[in-house]
C-alpha cells in the first residue's frame, strides 16, 4: 500500500512538472571566455540529474569493488565458523559415544575458528583424559585458559574433576585450594574438596570445612548429619591411636556439646576408654548420660563395665528399676553387675526376670553360664538350647527324633524348652555361694 501511494505521488509530480515545462521550459546561458552555451532550463536540469545518477552509481560500484576482499574474508570466516560448529557438535557426540580419538581430533581441528573455543578445549581435555594422555590434557586446559582468561573457575573445576578421576590426589588438592582462593564460596568447589578430604582421610581439614558446607548448604541435611558423625568418629579413632589418653580426651572435648550427647559417639569414646582400662571413667560417663536420656544400648554397655566400686554401680543401676521395672535389657545389665559382685542368687533372679520380660540369646547364655557354675548342669543345658533356638532360623529337632525313637522316649529332665523356666519374683533374691 505504501509503495502504491508513493508511485501515485511520483506520477502526479511528473505530470505537474511536464505541464509546467510545456508552458515555459525556461532559458539558460553559460559563458566561458569566447565560448557560450545556451539552452532550455528543463533540459539542463534533466542533464544534471542524469549525471548525478551516473556518478552515484559509479561511486557505489567502486565501493562494492573495494569491499570484495573484506566480504570474501567475512565469507571465509563464516564458513570456518560453520565448520567449527559442525566439528564441535560432532566431537561432543563422539565424546558421548566413547570415541575418544575421533572426538579429540574433531574438537581440536577447528578450535581456532570456533565461536566458543573454551568448550572445544575443555571437551578435548576430557577426551585426552580418557586416553590416559595427561600431558595433552593439561595442554588443552592451558589453551582453554588462554582462550578465555576470565573462565578460571570453569577451567579449574574441569581440571580438578579430571585429576580426581585419575586419582591424582595431590594435584587435585592444589587445584581446588587455588580455586577456593578465587571463589571461596563456590558450592561445587566446596563439594569437590569435601569428596577429596574424605577420599584421603583428612578428617581435620574436613572438620574445618564443615561450617562452610553447612552455611552454603552444599549437601542435604540428612547427608550433613551423617557426614558430621563420620568426621567425629574418625577424629576419635585417630586420637585413640596415641599411647596416652590426652589426645583422645582432647578430641572428645573438642566436639560440640550437643554432639557429645550422641549415643553412638559416646559408645565409641567409652569403647576406647575401656580398651585402656579406664572403667571408672566409663561408668561415670554412661551413668550420667543414662540419667539424662534413657538408652537401652547404653544400659547394656553399663552392665559390662567392671569397676572397683561394684556395689555402688549395682545400686545405681537398681535405681533405674523405678522407671523401667520390666525392661529386659536393664534386668540383663543388673544380672551381669550382680555376678560381678558375686551375688549369684540375685544375678539368677535378674536374668530369669529378664527372660520373662523378653527372652534373648545373650540372657540365656549368661543364665546358662551361671547355672553351670552353680552345678545345675541340666538347667544350664536347657538355657543354652533355648538361646540357640532363638538365633536359629529353624527350630532344633528333638533328641528322640534324632535317635529314631520319636514318641517312644521321654524327654530327659533339663532339656525342656527354656520357655518352661518360670522366672521367680525379684523379691526372692539372695546370695548364693558359687559351688
Amino acid at each position: 500500500m505504501k509503495t502504491l501511494i508513493t508511485a501515485l505521488l511520483v506520477m502526479a509530480g511528473s505530470v505537474l512538472l511536464a505541464l509546467a515545462v510545456k508552458e515555459d521550459n525556461g532559458y539558460i546561458l553559460i559563458g566561458y571566455g569566447q565560448w557560450t552555451l545556451e539552452g532550455s532550463l528543463a533540459f539542463f536540469l534533466l542533464l544534471n540529474l542524469l549525471l548525478f545518477g551516473a556518478l552515484y552509481l559509479f561511486l557505489r560500484l567502486l565501493a562494492r569493488i573495494r569491499a570484495v576482499p573484506r566480504q570474501l574474508h567475512d565469507w571465509q570466516d563464516q564458513q570456518g565458523a560453520k565448520r567449527a560448529r559442525k566439528a564441535l557438535t560432532q566431537g561432543l557426540v563422539e565424546l558421548s559415544e566413547g570415541h575418544w580419538k575421533r572426538a579429540e581430533r574433531n574438537l581440536i581441528r577447528h578450535a581456532g575458528r570456533s565461536d566458543t573455543p573454551l568448550l572445544n578445549y575443555l571437551a578435548a581435555a576430557r577426551s585426552a583424559q580418557q586416553q590416559g594422555a595427561h600431558d595433552r590434557r593439561d595442554h588443552y586446559l592451558q589453551l582453554a585458559h588462554e582462550s578465555m582468561p576470565s573462565a578460571d573457575v570453569a577451567v579449574g573445576l574441569t581440571q580438578a574433576e579430571l585429576q580426581l578421576a585419575h586419582e591424582q590426589q595431590e594435584q587435585a588438592l592444589a587445584t581446588l585450594q587455588r580455586l577456593r582462593q578465587i571463589a571461596p564460596h563456590h558450592t561445587h568447589v566446596l563439594k569437590l574438596l569435601k569428596d577429596l578430604y574424605q577420599r584421603v582421610g583428612d578428617w581435620q581439614e574436613l572438620n574445618r570445612l564443615l561450617p562452610e558446607l553447612k552455611k552454603r548448604k552444599v549437601v542435604s541435611r540428612e547427608e550433613l548429619a551423617a557426614l558430621e558423625l563420620r568426621i567425629f568418629r574418625n577424629l576419635l579413632d585417630q586420637a585413640a591411636k596415641h599411647d596416652d589418653s590426652v589426645a583422645l580426651d582432647q578430641a572428645w572435648k573438642g566436639l560440640p556439646a550437643p554432639v557429645r550427647e550422641n549415643r553412638d559417639l559416646l559408645m565409641l569414646y567409652t569403647h576406647h576408654l575401656m580398651l585402656r582400662g579406664e572403667q571408672e571413667r566409663v561408668e561415670v560417663l554412661l551413668k550420667g548420660r543414662i540419667n539424662r536420656k534413657w538408652s537401652d544400648r547404653l544400659v547394656e554397655l553399663y552392665g559390662r563395665v567392671s569397676t572397683k566400686a561394684g556395689g555402688r554401680q549395682l545400686a545405681a543401676a537398681e535405681g533405674w528399676l523405678n522407671g523401667q521395672p520390666r525392661n529386659p535389657v536393664l534386668l540383663l545389665a543388673l544380672g551381669r553387675l550382680s555376678m560381678n559382685n558375686q551375688l549369684w542368687g540375685k544375678a539368677r533372679s535378674y536374668l530369669e526376670a529378664s527372660i520373662g520380660a523378653g527372652p534373648s540369646a545373650p540372657v540365656y547364655r549368661e543364665l546358662g553360664a551361671l547355672l553351670e557354675g552353680m552345678g545345675e548342669q541340666e538347667q544350664a543345658r536347657a538355657c543354652f538350647k533355648a538361646g540357640l533356638e532363638l538365633v536359629s532360623d529353624t527350630p532344633l529337632p528333638r533328641l528322640p527324633d534324632l535317635l529314631g525313637h520319636a514318641g517312644q522316649q521321654e524327654t530327659p529332665r533339663g532339656l525342656e524348652s527354656a520357655t518352661d523356666i518360670n522366672p521367680p519374683k525379684l523379691e526372692v533374691v539372695g546370695e548364693v555361694k558359687k559351688g
